[in-house]
């Protein structure tokens, strides 16, 4: 599956399928949230946050793909991704692009 930002592909002709998206919500134990909190008083990357971060934009963009496989996808262009929080120490991810087929 080809996935890109851009609304093309090189050398290909393109039939819209429609728009796939794949979403996740994703928290750290309370633990973990106590220990990032004491990071705020010292300052520097929040690692266990940014590692979430990863994991969900993986996880959101994995069920965008397999929602363009349904489709018949051969690729998916113009791909964006979204944030929001949810509550403290939780947030949504969102990857959403349009399927295509190749013509």
């Amino acid at each position: 599956m080809i996935v890109v930002n851009t609304d093309y592909i090189s050398g290909k002709e393109l039939e819209m399928l429609g728009l796939v998206k794949g979403s996740t919500i994703q928290t750290k134990n309370i633990g973990r949230d106590i220990t990032q909190g004491f990071k705020t008083l010292v300052g520097g990357e929040l690692g266990a946050y940014t590692q979430m971060m990863n994991d969900a934009r993986d996880l959101a963009s994995q069920r965008m793909e397999e929602e363009a496989i349904r489709l018949g996808a051969d690729a998916v262009v113009n791909v964006r991704f979204a944030t929001s929080a949810i509550m403290q120490g939780a947030a949504e991810v969102m990857a959403y692009g349009t399927a295509v087929k190749f013509k």
